[in-house]
């Protein structure tokens, strides 16, 4: 099996991770912990996974000047990023989630226009306006017959503000893992983010009955902060090493199938009309913006 295949295999177990997530991270809040609680569990947990797998490299030392956009990184990242994202879960359906998630790409070319300048052309915007308008259907639809959804409207624009962090996060570290090596930053980003997120989870982290959980949600606590938080990381490296990174992001559009797939199996989500509606608007938008740019005659020959 060529090492190619094993690319494609690791991106899809690790989006399939991340699929299911959006299902067993729901079925544990607020119940069994928390939102922000869970999230200082998760982040504590993988800082000292990255941590420890750091130790066994050779270090390497951090310029002062760079720590500066690493605080920035954390922010967007790790505390404003995983914050947003599960407490925006505990208020909309696993399928809603999945689908605003897709939006990413779009989110990350407007982060680009904006911090770094990049430019944008005619198409380029339509993709954008159409996105913004999947994204924002889906939002305003505040009435829904999922189980346990609370408040879908507020939850789905949690969820699409830690879409845009980290959209926001992807263009800010992008230099820095230019210069280091990738497991060096995410130890660093988890580091710095662990001490952002303490004083929003410390509370619900402390009111969990830890004696009473289950033998069950012992085992989805530690995929979310095992599988979701570590592994699926690893596995990303690993394919960004041996294909292009739009073949990873591409696999993002995975996401909203096997969650959906995953959701409905369990019964913990209903798929509807304006999910669909939604899904095709933003699909069409990342299209948009995703394709690349016809090159000139003097590029081809």
């Amino acid at each position: 099996m060529n090492q190619r295949l094993f690319a494609h295999l690791a991106l899809f177990g690790a989006n399939l991770i991340y699929a299911i997530n959006y299902t067993v991270a729901k079925g544990l809040m607020p119940d069994v912990i928390g939102p922000s609680g869970f999230i200082l569990l998760r982040v504590l947990g993988a800082t000292l996974m990255f941590w420890t797998v750091l130790a066994f490299w050779k270090w390497e030392p951090i310029a002062k000047k760079d720590f500066v956009r690493l605080l920035i990184c954390a922010g967007f990242g790790v505390a404003g990023n995983q914050l947003l994202f599960f407490n925006g879960l505990v208020l909309t359906s696993p399928i809603s989630a999945s689908i605003i998630m897709t939006s990413n790409p779009i989110l990350v070319l407007v982060m680009a226009a904006w911090l770094i300048k990049e430019s944008l052309n005619g198409r380029k915007v339509a993709g954008i306006l159409l996105g913004a308008v999947g994204a924002i259907w889906l939002i305003l639809q505040r009435e829904s017959q999922a189980p346990d959804t609370p408040n879908p409207g507020l939850g789905n624009l949690l969820i699409f503000l830690n879409a845009a962090s980290y959209g926001a996060y992807l263009v800010l570290v992008k230099p820095l893992m230019k210069k280091y090596r990738p497991i060096t930053i995410i130890s660093w980003v988890f580091l710095i983010g662990l001490a952002y997120v303490l004083p929003f989870g410390f509370q619900q982290f402390a009111e969990v009955e830890w004696g009473e959980i289950q033998s069950n949600e012992w085992l989805s606590l530690g995929f979310v902060v095992i599988g979701t938080t570590f592994l699926a990381y690893l596995l990303n490296i690993f394919a960004l090493k041996r294909v292009p990174p739009t073949m990873v992001s591409m696999y993002i559009y995975l996401q909203p199938l096997l969650a959906s797939l995953v959701a409905l199996w369990v019964g913990s989500d209903l798929l509807n009309l304006p999910k669909i509606i939604s899904a095709v608007l933003i699909f069409a938008g990342v299209y948009l913006v995703s394709i690349p740019k016809p090159r000139s005659k003097s590029q081809e020959q």
